[in-house]
């Protein structure tokens, strides 16, 4: 008989749900296994930025520290938070089919929409004749918000979707960003809200990450039925941009890799941390030949500029 598998989730709403995916996948495959449930450091500082925590993994750590206690056997992770660069010991088992890569607007007030942002969904450069109050924790969506609107006020708001969405609504802001995925796996995303086509993701948002021991061979064997290969692929190539280039959760580096058919397109950029500078690019490629995409468009990034601003960052921090 197969031993019991213990899956490893922060104590929020989507963490659990992502669990309990990972849960019944697993059984559909024959593998029992029950949840265990892990308070993580950013679950806990609800007030700090999170490029201000200072720390990759603020996520993620508490459940590596599980998995090499050897409490648990697998953690489900969404892959945006987990570090490039994984902990001793520690590896990828399998990545689970992407849902949206998107980000949305959550906003409050109908004229945010009226004046600034509906008529701009598609218009390449800079608002500056209004002004609004947005609400994200995240340096990469600020960056990308004050390039396109740089006479508005970006304010901190951070915990899971749930307190956020109730942050927003009890607040004086226009609105706020969220990532798609998160508020549409539990069913929260508002009416209220819009996605913003132009604002590129995360490394890795919208993909869920098992991870496991290298040494555990039966957890290893049981989540690699559920890999996805083109996902996996796609945020591999996303986050070796990533970490070439240098980043966590306190750069605004955002890429994309999409598939279609057999041909890979990545785009990815990084900006200043005021969002008054962008370096970007552009690659394709043929799906065979695409497993080292994302380290060749960082490297084409810093020979356009993109040095600069990662040592300014560096400075900064």
């Amino acid at each position: 008989m197969k031993r019991t598998l213990t899956i490893g989730t922060r104590e929020s709403q989507l963490a659990v749900w992502q669990a309990e995916l990972v849960q019944q996948l697993l059984l559909q495959h024959g593998y029992a296994s029950e949840l265990v449930y892990i308070k993580s450091d950013g679950d806990i500082d609800l007030i700090t930025p999170l490029y201000a925590l200072g720390v990759q993994g603020v996520f993620t750590k508490t459940l590596d520290a599980a998995l090499l206690s050897n409490r648990i056997d697998i953690a489900v992770h969404s892959m945006k938070d987990v570090p490039t660069q994984l902990a001793q010991g520690i590896v990828q088992s399998a990545v689970l089919p992407r849902a949206s890569y998107k980000d949305i607007f959550v906003y409050n007030k109908p004229e945010a929409l009226q004046d600034w942002l509906l008529n701009d969904a598609t218009h390449a450069q800079p608002i500056t004749t209004s002004e609004g109050i947005i609400g994200t924790s995240s340096i990469r969506r600020k960056a990308q918000w004050l390039h396109r609107y740089p006479h508005h006020q970006i304010e901190n708001l951070r915990g899971n979707v749930n307190t956020r969405l109730q942050k927003v609504a009890q607040s004086h802001w226009h609105g706020a960003i969220f990532a798609a995925a998160g508020l549409e796996r539990i069913g929260l995303r508002p009416s209220h809200s819009v996605e913003l086509p132009w604002m590129l993701p995360a490394p890795a948002q919208g993909a869920i990450m098992i991870a496991c021991l290298a040494t555990n061979t039966f957890a290893q064997e049981a989540t690699s039925l559920l890999n996805h290969t083109e996902t996996a692929l796609c945020t591999k190539i996303e986050r070796d941009f990533l970490h070439t280039l240098m980043g966590g959760c306190s750069t605004p580096i955002s890429a994309l890799a999409e598939i279609n058919e057999q041909t890979v397109t990545f785009k990815g950029n990084i900006f200043t941390l005021n969002g008054s500078k962008v370096v970007e690019t552009s690659l394709t490629c043929d799906v065979h030949q695409a497993n080292d995409l994302g380290s060749k468009a960082a490297n084409n990034l810093l020979l356009k500029g993109a040095k600069e601003i990662v040592e300014s960052i560096r400075y900064a921090q």
